[in-house]
Protein backbone atom coordinates (compact mmCIF):
# COMPACT_ATOMS: atom_id res chain seq x y z
CA UNK A 1 0.00 0.00 0.00
CA UNK A 2 2.74 2.24 0.90
CA UNK A 3 4.49 1.64 -2.20
CA UNK A 4 1.58 2.66 -4.41
CA UNK A 5 1.09 5.90 -2.17
CA UNK A 6 4.51 7.32 -2.85
CA UNK A 7 4.43 6.67 -6.39
CA UNK A 8 1.83 9.44 -6.19
CA UNK A 9 3.00 12.03 -4.38
CA UNK A 10 5.72 14.94 -6.08
CA UNK A 11 9.26 14.00 -5.89
CA UNK A 12 11.63 16.88 -3.50
CA UNK A 13 12.36 19.80 -5.70
CA UNK A 14 15.00 20.90 -3.23
CA UNK A 15 18.32 20.51 -4.94
CA UNK A 16 20.20 19.57 -1.54
CA UNK A 17 18.14 16.28 -1.38
CA UNK A 18 20.77 13.71 -3.54
CA UNK A 19 18.37 10.60 -2.50
CA UNK A 20 15.05 11.07 -1.62
CA UNK A 21 12.02 8.13 -1.22
CA UNK A 22 11.33 7.90 -4.72
CA UNK A 23 13.16 4.63 -4.94
CA UNK A 24 12.62 3.06 -2.13
CA UNK A 25 16.41 3.92 -1.05
CA UNK A 26 17.38 2.32 2.36
CA UNK A 27 17.93 6.48 3.81
CA UNK A 28 17.70 9.86 3.06
CA UNK A 29 20.57 11.65 2.26
CA UNK A 30 20.67 16.16 2.01
CA UNK A 31 23.84 17.82 0.95
CA UNK A 32 25.19 20.04 3.74
CA UNK A 33 28.31 20.86 1.80
CA UNK A 34 30.78 19.74 -1.01
CA UNK A 35 32.48 17.42 1.09
CA UNK A 36 29.61 16.27 3.86
CA UNK A 37 25.94 15.24 3.66
CA UNK A 38 23.58 13.77 6.47
CA UNK A 39 22.37 10.78 5.81
CA UNK A 40 18.69 9.98 7.82
CA UNK A 41 16.59 6.94 8.18
CA UNK A 42 13.89 5.35 11.25
CA UNK A 43 12.86 2.18 11.78
CA UNK A 44 10.87 0.31 14.64
CA UNK A 45 9.25 -2.80 15.03
CA UNK A 46 7.51 -5.14 17.64
CA UNK A 47 9.43 -7.72 19.99
CA UNK A 48 10.57 -10.77 17.23
CA UNK A 49 12.80 -12.48 20.23
CA UNK A 50 11.18 -12.93 24.02
CA UNK A 51 14.45 -11.53 25.37
CA UNK A 52 14.20 -7.75 25.86
CA UNK A 53 17.53 -6.67 26.23
CA UNK A 54 18.54 -8.75 22.69
CA UNK A 55 14.84 -7.68 21.23
CA UNK A 56 16.93 -3.97 21.94
CA UNK A 57 19.49 -4.48 20.30
CA UNK A 58 18.63 -6.23 17.12
CA UNK A 59 15.70 -2.89 16.80
CA UNK A 60 19.08 -0.95 16.99
CA UNK A 61 21.08 -3.25 14.42
CA UNK A 62 18.39 -3.02 12.41
CA UNK A 63 18.09 1.05 12.34
CA UNK A 64 21.86 1.44 11.95
CA UNK A 65 21.84 -1.03 9.32
CA UNK A 66 20.40 1.54 6.51
CA UNK A 67 22.98 4.37 7.45
CA UNK A 68 25.68 1.42 6.61
CA UNK A 69 24.14 0.49 4.01
CA UNK A 70 24.56 3.60 2.17
CA UNK A 71 28.09 4.36 3.01
CA UNK A 72 27.52 6.25 6.24
CA UNK A 73 28.97 6.66 9.49
CA UNK A 74 26.22 6.79 12.19
CA UNK A 75 26.66 9.92 14.61
CA UNK A 76 23.38 10.51 16.72
CA UNK A 77 19.86 8.13 17.32
CA UNK A 78 16.83 9.24 19.02
CA UNK A 79 14.78 6.37 20.10
CA UNK A 80 11.00 5.56 19.26
CA UNK A 81 9.32 3.60 22.25
CA UNK A 82 5.88 2.50 22.37
CA UNK A 83 4.57 0.75 25.80
CA UNK A 84 2.07 -0.66 27.28
CA UNK A 85 0.60 2.03 30.30
CA UNK A 86 0.66 -0.85 32.87
CA UNK A 87 3.66 -2.41 31.60
CA UNK A 88 6.45 -3.59 33.41
CA UNK A 89 9.38 -1.18 33.60
CA UNK A 90 12.08 -3.27 34.27
CA UNK A 91 11.41 -4.88 30.88
CA UNK A 92 11.45 -1.08 29.22
CA UNK A 93 14.67 -0.74 30.87
CA UNK A 94 16.11 -3.68 29.42
CA UNK A 95 14.77 -2.95 26.00
CA UNK A 96 16.54 0.76 26.30
CA UNK A 97 19.87 -0.64 27.68
CA UNK A 98 19.73 -3.67 24.56
CA UNK A 99 19.41 -1.10 22.17
CA UNK A 100 21.86 1.59 23.41
CA UNK A 101 24.66 -0.91 23.87
CA UNK A 102 24.17 -1.57 20.26
CA UNK A 103 24.56 1.96 19.58
CA UNK A 104 27.73 2.50 21.55
CA UNK A 105 29.20 -0.22 19.45
CA UNK A 106 28.47 1.63 16.71
CA UNK A 107 29.68 4.92 18.07
CA UNK A 108 26.54 6.66 17.52
CA UNK A 109 24.89 8.34 20.78
CA UNK A 110 21.61 8.34 21.58
CA UNK A 111 20.29 12.33 22.43
CA UNK A 112 17.10 11.87 22.66
CA UNK A 113 13.43 10.21 21.95
CA UNK A 114 9.66 9.89 22.02
CA UNK A 115 7.44 7.23 23.56
CA UNK A 116 3.87 7.20 23.49
CA UNK A 117 1.12 4.74 25.79
CA UNK A 118 0.49 1.54 23.18
CA UNK A 119 -0.83 -2.02 23.64
CA UNK A 120 1.81 -3.48 21.86
CA UNK A 121 5.90 -3.25 22.59
CA UNK A 122 7.57 -1.39 19.61
CA UNK A 123 11.01 -0.23 20.03
CA UNK A 124 13.45 1.23 17.41
CA UNK A 125 15.47 4.37 16.49
CA UNK A 126 15.74 7.59 13.55
CA UNK A 127 19.64 7.70 12.67
CA UNK A 128 21.47 10.39 12.10
CA UNK A 129 24.60 9.86 9.98
CA UNK A 130 27.41 11.77 8.05
CA UNK A 131 28.49 11.03 4.56
CA UNK A 132 30.74 12.27 1.70
CA UNK A 133 28.44 13.30 -1.28
CA UNK A 134 30.53 11.79 -4.21
CA UNK A 135 30.51 8.83 -2.20
CA UNK A 136 27.13 7.69 -1.91
CA UNK A 137 26.23 4.06 -2.31
CA UNK A 138 22.59 4.09 -3.81
CA UNK A 139 19.97 0.75 -4.17
CA UNK A 140 20.01 1.19 -8.14
CA UNK A 141 23.20 1.83 -10.50
CA UNK A 142 23.77 -2.34 -11.19
CA UNK A 143 24.82 -2.74 -14.42
CA UNK A 144 25.07 -5.99 -16.57
CA UNK A 145 27.85 -8.32 -15.83
CA UNK A 146 28.00 -7.33 -12.53
CA UNK A 147 28.68 -9.73 -9.84
CA UNK A 148 25.61 -9.94 -6.82
CA UNK A 149 27.47 -10.79 -3.25
CA UNK A 150 25.84 -11.41 -0.14
CA UNK A 151 26.83 -10.84 2.92
CA UNK A 152 24.93 -13.02 6.37
CA UNK A 153 22.49 -15.70 5.66
CA UNK A 154 18.95 -15.11 5.74
CA UNK A 155 15.63 -17.11 7.65
CA UNK A 156 15.09 -14.63 9.85
CA UNK A 157 11.45 -14.60 9.13
CA UNK A 158 10.23 -18.35 8.91
CA UNK A 159 12.38 -18.54 12.45
CA UNK A 160 10.78 -16.20 14.31
CA UNK A 161 7.28 -17.36 13.05
CA UNK A 162 8.84 -21.27 14.43
CA UNK A 163 9.61 -18.91 17.84
CA UNK A 164 6.26 -18.09 18.17
CA UNK A 165 4.86 -21.45 18.19
CA UNK A 166 7.66 -23.00 20.48
CA UNK A 167 9.14 -25.18 17.63
CA UNK A 168 12.20 -23.80 17.27
CA UNK A 169 15.76 -25.49 18.82
CA UNK A 170 17.57 -23.22 21.05
CA UNK A 171 21.17 -23.50 18.54
CA UNK A 172 18.94 -22.23 15.66
CA UNK A 173 17.73 -19.59 18.39
CA UNK A 174 21.32 -18.43 19.58
CA UNK A 175 22.37 -18.37 15.30
CA UNK A 176 19.65 -16.09 14.37
CA UNK A 177 20.19 -13.67 17.09
CA UNK A 178 23.98 -13.92 16.79
CA UNK A 179 23.37 -12.85 12.71
CA UNK A 180 20.28 -9.81 13.70
CA UNK A 181 22.48 -8.42 16.64
CA UNK A 182 25.93 -8.15 14.30
CA UNK A 183 26.24 -4.60 12.58
CA UNK A 184 26.70 -4.23 9.58
CA UNK A 185 29.52 -1.70 10.15
CA UNK A 186 32.42 -3.96 9.57
CA UNK A 187 31.08 -4.96 6.08
CA UNK A 188 30.51 -1.37 5.23
CA UNK A 189 34.21 -0.30 6.16
CA UNK A 190 35.73 -3.41 3.94
CA UNK A 191 33.44 -1.67 1.13
CA UNK A 192 35.07 1.33 1.78
CA UNK A 193 38.13 -0.37 1.60
CA UNK A 194 37.53 -1.44 -1.95
CA UNK A 195 36.60 1.67 -2.90
CA UNK A 196 39.18 3.57 -1.65
CA UNK A 197 41.92 1.50 -3.68
CA UNK A 198 39.83 1.72 -6.50
CA UNK A 199 39.99 5.52 -6.42
CA UNK A 200 37.50 7.56 -8.17
CA UNK A 201 36.12 4.91 -10.32
CA UNK A 202 34.24 3.00 -7.99
CA UNK A 203 33.69 -0.55 -8.67
CA UNK A 204 30.72 -0.73 -5.95
CA UNK A 205 27.27 0.50 -8.22
CA UNK A 206 24.61 -0.38 -5.97
CA UNK A 207 24.00 -1.46 -2.55
CA UNK A 208 21.23 -2.04 -0.01
CA UNK A 209 20.22 -4.46 3.22
CA UNK A 210 17.87 -6.91 3.33
CA UNK A 211 14.96 -6.24 5.68
CA UNK A 212 11.18 -6.40 5.08
CA UNK A 213 10.89 -6.77 1.59
CA UNK A 214 12.90 -10.30 1.07
CA UNK A 215 16.01 -10.65 -0.80
CA UNK A 216 14.17 -10.87 -3.46
CA UNK A 217 11.76 -7.55 -2.87
CA UNK A 218 15.19 -5.79 -2.11
CA UNK A 219 16.64 -7.26 -5.64
CA UNK A 220 13.88 -6.46 -7.51
CA UNK A 221 14.26 -2.44 -6.31
CA UNK A 222 17.75 -2.43 -7.10
CA UNK A 223 16.88 -4.03 -10.98
CA UNK A 224 14.45 -1.56 -11.45
CA UNK A 225 16.80 1.41 -11.58
CA UNK A 226 15.93 5.19 -12.05
CA UNK A 227 14.64 6.20 -15.04
CA UNK A 228 14.19 9.86 -13.80
CA UNK A 229 18.08 9.87 -13.15
CA UNK A 230 19.34 8.07 -16.63
CA UNK A 231 19.95 4.88 -14.66
CA UNK A 232 18.88 2.09 -16.36
CA UNK A 233 17.13 -1.25 -14.96
CA UNK A 234 18.53 -4.35 -15.16
CA UNK A 235 17.75 -8.03 -14.55
CA UNK A 236 19.15 -10.31 -11.65
CA UNK A 237 19.72 -14.17 -11.82
CA UNK A 238 20.40 -15.44 -8.51
CA UNK A 239 21.81 -18.70 -7.22
CA UNK A 240 19.79 -20.20 -4.90
CA UNK A 241 22.22 -23.07 -3.84
CA UNK A 242 25.21 -20.09 -3.45
CA UNK A 243 23.38 -18.26 -0.47
CA UNK A 244 23.63 -18.91 3.22
CA UNK A 245 20.46 -20.13 5.25
CA UNK A 246 20.47 -19.96 8.96
CA UNK A 247 20.51 -23.17 10.71
CA UNK A 248 16.61 -24.49 11.17
CA UNK A 249 15.83 -22.19 8.50
CA UNK A 250 15.06 -24.33 5.58
CA UNK A 251 13.62 -26.73 7.54
CA UNK A 252 11.01 -23.95 9.11
CA UNK A 253 10.20 -22.86 6.08
CA UNK A 254 9.57 -26.90 4.83
CA UNK A 255 7.42 -27.37 8.20
CA UNK A 256 4.90 -24.41 7.31
CA UNK A 257 6.34 -22.07 9.65
CA UNK A 258 5.39 -18.63 7.21
CA UNK A 259 5.24 -15.40 8.27
CA UNK A 260 2.64 -13.27 7.26
CA UNK A 261 5.43 -10.51 5.35
CA UNK A 262 6.15 -13.71 3.32
CA UNK A 263 3.22 -14.12 2.06
CA UNK A 264 2.62 -10.24 1.53
CA UNK A 265 5.86 -10.37 -0.28
CA UNK A 266 4.80 -12.92 -2.63
CA UNK A 267 1.29 -11.12 -3.15
CA UNK A 268 3.49 -8.17 -4.46
CA UNK A 269 6.54 -8.98 -6.13
CA UNK A 270 5.77 -12.71 -7.21
CA UNK A 271 5.45 -11.96 -10.29
CA UNK A 272 8.50 -10.60 -11.38
CA UNK A 273 10.28 -13.47 -10.27
CA UNK A 274 10.78 -16.41 -12.59
CA UNK A 275 12.37 -20.02 -10.84
CA UNK A 276 13.54 -22.75 -12.38
CA UNK A 277 12.05 -26.53 -11.71
CA UNK A 278 15.03 -27.05 -10.01
CA UNK A 279 14.54 -24.61 -6.63
CA UNK A 280 12.41 -26.29 -4.17
CA UNK A 281 9.59 -24.75 -2.61
CA UNK A 282 10.90 -24.22 1.13
CA UNK A 283 13.83 -22.59 -0.97
CA UNK A 284 11.50 -20.09 -2.98
CA UNK A 285 9.49 -19.32 0.60
CA UNK A 286 12.95 -17.82 2.10
CA UNK A 287 13.64 -16.04 -0.90
CA UNK A 288 10.42 -14.25 -0.48
CA UNK A 289 10.81 -14.13 3.76
CA UNK A 290 10.78 -10.72 5.67
CA UNK A 291 14.25 -10.16 7.35
CA UNK A 292 15.25 -8.46 10.57
CA UNK A 293 18.82 -6.50 10.63
CA UNK A 294 19.94 -8.64 7.57
CA UNK A 295 23.00 -8.45 5.24
CA UNK A 296 24.19 -6.01 2.72
CA UNK A 297 23.10 -6.80 -0.86
CA UNK A 298 26.28 -5.76 -3.46
CA UNK A 299 26.45 -5.30 -7.46
CA UNK A 300 30.00 -5.30 -8.10
CA UNK A 301 32.24 -4.93 -11.16
CA UNK A 302 33.28 -8.57 -11.31
CA UNK A 303 36.75 -7.50 -11.67
CA UNK A 304 36.61 -6.41 -8.50
CA UNK A 305 34.61 -9.19 -6.87
CA UNK A 306 37.43 -11.72 -5.14
CA UNK A 307 38.98 -9.02 -3.94
CA UNK A 308 35.83 -8.15 -2.45
CA UNK A 309 34.84 -11.54 -0.82
CA UNK A 310 38.26 -11.46 0.38
CA UNK A 311 38.18 -8.22 2.33
CA UNK A 312 34.68 -8.90 3.91
CA UNK A 313 35.94 -12.57 5.06
CA UNK A 314 39.07 -11.01 6.20
CA UNK A 315 36.99 -8.85 8.53
CA UNK A 316 35.06 -11.53 9.85
CA UNK A 317 31.57 -11.50 7.18
CA UNK A 318 30.69 -13.98 5.64
CA UNK A 319 29.89 -13.46 1.82
CA UNK A 320 28.53 -15.22 -0.76
CA UNK A 321 28.22 -14.79 -4.34
CA UNK A 322 24.62 -15.42 -5.05
CA UNK A 323 23.87 -14.02 -8.74
CA UNK A 324 24.97 -11.83 -11.58
CA UNK A 325 23.45 -8.92 -13.35
CA UNK A 326 22.40 -9.20 -16.63
CA UNK A 327 20.71 -6.81 -19.42
CA UNK A 328 17.21 -6.14 -19.02
CA UNK A 329 14.63 -9.15 -20.12
CA UNK A 330 11.16 -10.34 -18.57
CA UNK A 331 10.86 -11.36 -16.04
CA UNK A 332 13.05 -9.07 -14.11
CA UNK A 333 14.25 -11.78 -11.18
CA UNK A 334 15.10 -14.95 -12.23
CA UNK A 335 16.28 -18.15 -9.57
CA UNK A 336 18.37 -21.00 -10.98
Amino acid sequence: MLDSVLRRLPRPTDPNVLVGFDTNDDAGVYLLSPQMALVQTVDFFTPIVDDPHTFGQIAAANALSDVYAMGGHPVSALSIVGFPDQGDAQILEAIIRGGLSKMVEANCTVIGGHSIRNDDIQFGYAVTGLINPQRVWRNVGARPGDVLLLTKAIGTGVLATALKKERLAEADLEAAIASMTQLNCTAAKALEDIQEKAGAASPIHAVTDVTGFALLGHAREMALGDSQRSVEAVSFEIDHAAILYLPGAVAAAGAGFLPGGLKNNRDFFGDCVAFRESVGPQYRDLLFDPQTSGGLLIAISPESAEAATAALDGRGVSARRIGRVLRKTDPLLVVR
